[in-house]
């Protein structure tokens, strides 16, 4: 299970407990990450990571590794039927969704919860402050890490690759606290109700290959 999850048990403050953010499916979420100066060995780091094209195609050593993916993306397929009707429209999803994590070193099941709460999993969804997308990016970083166009966060594959590389950014700064982070992805660092909304939420998302 991912690291700080166990974070769930912290009193709960602020205006919404995790079972208000989620039942609120049509609100997209996002506090809005807080631009921050960069240094520029962070700042070419990050826009390698975001400059990699390489095709959302997984990449499985052995047949087993790759029957456990299968295996998953036929219970996340059931899972998520109800929010992406389409079956093409929802494997396409998955996919990216497991690249993206896997790439960035994140447990798939983490993103998919945080963007279960961001944007319920609306592709055009746009915040109050102005973030955008399944995993609901601030435009701001299109012009400190990528190509200056803030269009191109409603693509599904750069929308889940820049919120994957800004969590993972986020993480290494909090050295590996994933409440810390995720409070930092937000825009709302040291308050427990967003961890706390996207750790319930992720909950739905986790794969035990034992019960299929």
């Amino acid at each position: 299970m991912t690291q700080g999850i166990a974070r769930r048990s912290l009193v709960l403050g602020g205006a919404l407990a995790p079972a208000a953010w989620l039942a609120l499916p049509g609100v997209a979420h996002a506090g809005g990450q807080i631009e921050e100066p960069l240094m520029d060995s962070v700042r070419t780091a990050l826009s390698s990571a975001i400059a990699n094209s390489a095709p959302p195609e997984p990449q499985f050593p052995t047949t087993e590794t790759r029957m456990h993916y299968l295996r998953w993306m036929g219970a996340m397929s059931n899972r998520l039927r109800r929010r992406k009707p389409d079956l093409e429209v929802r494997r396409e999803f998955l996919q990216t969704v497991w690249y993206e994590s896997k790439r960035a070193g994140l447990d798939v099941s983490l993103v998919l919860g945080l963007v279960q709460v961001e944007s319920a999993f609306r592709k055009f969804a746009v915040s109050s402050v102005g973030a955008r997308g399944y995993m609901q990016v601030m435009p701001f970083w299109t012009r400190l890490i990528g190509d200056g166009d803030p269009g191109k966060l409603f693509h599904m594959q750069t929308n889940l690759r820049f919120g994957c590389v800004i969590l993972r950014h986020y993480l290494d700064r909090e050295r590996g606290d994933l409440y810390m982070a995720l409070g930092r992805y937000n825009g709302s660092r040291g308050k427990p109700a967003y961890p706390n909304a996207v750790f319930a939420a992720q909950r739905h998302w986790i794969f035990d290959d034992r019960a299929g």
